[in-house]
């Protein structure tokens, strides 16, 4: 059996934790989890030699010392348990990302006693943050994790836990938020160029224009265009938003094909190099299909199209869980 495999049996059957739960998830008394850390078992130590120091020589202020922190060892650990009882949690968004930049999860944490709750702890996968929340309010907190592979990442076991006050004291609870990040694939560095572009022209472009330069005239703006073809001075005159067409972009599809890729590339070299084109061809403003064995994209522009041939990539072969 694997690490991570004893790790989630230990999980359940310590901490209860199983599938993605549902929002919100609240921190009630047996989610709460409560041990001394190595600091408090140190205390605890120094206390029983006290006590034993004392009965020895039958000290009554040495008695009286003794009892008097141990009361403050207990009165902590109420106190850090305190500290995360009734918290509410919440999963926010994660954008996507390429591969090898930090995914950001948030999570949104309601606090709904008239009491602060200080030296909080917020961890999930190799991420973790500090903050506090002020008396009945909200805050957004975000962690960042590291990517190694294309595909979705889910958050996973996330702990939120606290030492406060004395740093005697761990009170954590474990949960599964459902939220996830799309993790893009890594663009080449180096890519070639645009299939067409060293013929001096784009697959597809018919010979009646001369490219962008060549302005045809106006039409209704559409969702898939590219923002640098928007008519911002009529927008900007009071007009409606239109877009510019140019002769030169008519039946200029360029066709991002998996097949007419070098044979000596590997899977993720493939996907390499058409995430570099997708990226390339969406900033050069030029409609483009992408086809993937079992997926074909049909010709676009613009952010949700950008978004639509990352997104097909970074699935391909149905990636999924990257950490566990």
């Amino acid at each position: 059996m694997s690490a991570s495999a004893l790790r989630r049996r230990l999980d359940r059957w310590l901490f209860r934790v199983g599938p993605v739960e549902v929002a919100p998830i609240r921190l009630k008394q047996r989610r709460i989890f409560v041990l001394p850390t190595g600091s408090g078992i140190a205390f605890a130590l120094a206390l029983l030699v006290m006590l034993l120091a004392s009965i020895n020589y039958n000290l009554s202020l040495g008695y009286a010392l003794t009892f008097l922190l141990g009361g403050a060892g207990i009165a902590s650990m109420v106190h850090a348990f305190r500290n995360l009882l009734g918290l509410s949690i919440v999963p926010g968004r994660s954008e996507p990302v390429f591969c090898g930049e930090s995914a950001v999860f948030r999570l949104a944490l309601q606090n709904t006693r008239s009491e602060r709750r200080p030296a909080l702890l917020l961890r999930a996968q190799d991420g973790a943050t500090c903050f506090e929340i002020p008396a009945e309010d909200t805050i957004v907190i975000s962690i960042p994790c590291s990517t190694e592979q294309r595909g979705v990442l889910p958050i996973g076991r996330t702990v939120l836990e606290t030492h406060w006050p004395l740093g005697l004291i761990r009170a954590w609870s474990v949960f599964v938020p459902d939220l996830e990040c799309l993790v893009f694939p890594t663009p080449e560095a180096f890519p070639p160029a645009l299939p067409g572009a060293a013929a001096g022209q784009r697959q597809g472009l018919r010979s009646g224009g001369s490219g962008d330069d060549d302005f045809a005239g106006l039409r209704q703006y559409r969702e898939s265009d590219s923002p640098r073809h928007v008519a911002w001075k009529v927008l900007a005159r009071g007009g409606p938003l239109l877009t510019k067409e140019f002769t030169g972009l008519q039946g200029g599809d360029v066709l991002l094909n998996w097949r007419d890729l070098p044979l000596h590339l590997d899977e993720e070299a493939r996907i390499s190099r058409l995430t570099a084109w997708v990226i390339a061809a969406e900033r050069a403003g030029v409609a483009f299909a992408l086809t993937l064995p079992g997926t074909a994209l049909p010709a676009g522009r613009g952010a949700a199209h950008r978004h639509a041939c990352l997104r097909a990539l970074a699935l391909h072969g149905n990636r999924g869980a990257l950490h566990g």
